[in-house]
């Protein structure tokens, strides 16, 4: 009797062993990846996403096998309260140990987000809104915060100017005042690596004195090389006490109070007041009208010595430059008028 006892317990034992491991070896399989396709799936997962709705989203999306296994693996891993909300790109072919490890890092998708020289403010925000990355509306908000302005160390009533064009990575969910200030930062930089400051204080301007004649420089100058040589006829202009008749800023003075990007100004344009019109005010403008590049600021601190005071287009991209105004009337009449005829 105590012999058939020990049989029947030898018996159980085997069968929770024979259970355990066939349950072992399901649930090994059900973390194991749902293929071998490279393939990629991007999957958002929104602020407040519980873990069962990760769970469920994940198997619906093809990526794991089963939601009940990878969250006994969050379980085991005490993990499932760790995951990040954000955009994530996952394939199949990774364990579910891969994709809880990716979901808990935050290795989220970034986004890359190139903003080129002489955009405005009001273009960048048109490019990030396109973009899906954040509204304009909170963009525009971001970039006149007083208190965002002056944490990033602008004295100014907004970013024009410090919003450095370059190429940057951004994730899907970031706030306007994050990207604003990942602009900003990325100018400080580069003021800061290139010594900007000590030049600027050589010359006796200011940092908002730089930034804006560098905008000017950004628009009217197509090519590279003519940078230091256009600073210098602003500059030149500038100490004479002449006003600088800069279209640009006439263009961004009309954006600013009538929302409308004027491709060609009219002569009552010209003549309409505003803090940035060129034409009706002496000096520098209110502020930067777009976000000047490297090669623009360097141009503002070191600019080509001359004696011009006007310069005008040659229609290939390039400007003729003019020390006297005889001399510029000569050459508007052999480059616009002659061409106007001619057309």
């Amino acid at each position: 009797m105590r012999i058939f006892l020990n049989l029947k317990f030898i018996f159980f034992l085997y069968l929770v062993f024979l259970a355990g491991y066939i349950g072992y070896g399901h649930v090994k399989k059900l973390l194991e990846p749902v293929s071998t396709s490279p393939s990629f799936v991007v999957i958002d997962i929104p602020k407040g996403t519980s873990f069962k709705q990760v769970a469920k989203l994940l198997e619906e999306k093809g990526l794991i096998r089963s939601k009940e296994a990878f969250t006994v693996l969050a379980w085991y891993k005490k993990e499932a309260g760790l995951i990040k909300a954000g955009e994530y790109k996952l394939s199949p072919s990774m364990t579910p140990q891969k994709i809880l490890e990716i979901l808990v890092s935050g290795k989220v998708v970034q986004h890359l987000v190139t903003i080129p020289e002489g955009y405005n403010m009001f273009q960048i925000g048109d490019l990030l809104a396109r973009a899906n990355l954040v509204k304009k509306e909170a963009y525009m908000a971001a970039v006149t915060d007083k208190d965002l302005l002056k944490q990033l160390n602008i004295k100014e009533e907004t970013a024009e100017g410090y919003l450095f064009p370059d190429s940057y990575f951004l994730p899907k969910g970031v706030s306007a005042k994050d990207i604003v200030k990942n602009f900003v930062s990325r100018f400080w930089d580069v003021w800061i690596n290139n010594k900007f400051g000590n030049r600027a204080k050589e010359i006796g301007v200011t940092i908002h004195e730089v930034v804006t004649l560098a905008s000017i420089v950004e628009l009217e100058a197509a090519v590279q090389e003519e940078k230091p040589i256009i600073a210098s006829v602003f500059w030149n202009r500038l100490k004479k006490g002449m006003p600088l008749q800069a279209d640009p800023t006439v263009k961004y003075g009309i954006m600013v109070e009538r929302r409308i990007k004027k491709r060609r100004l009219t002569w009552k344009d010209l003549r309409k007041a505003t803090p940035y019109n060129t034409y009706t005010r002496y000096g520098l403008p209110k502020g930067p009208v777009c976000n000047p590049g490297l090669l623009s600021l360097r141009a503002v601190l070191y600019p080509k010595k001359t004696q011009y005071l006007y310069f005008v287009s040659k229609g290939n991209r390039t400007h003729y430059f003019s020390k006297t105004l005889k001399e510029h009337n000569r050459a508007v009449k052999k480059y616009i008028l002659h061409k106007k005829r001619k057309h």
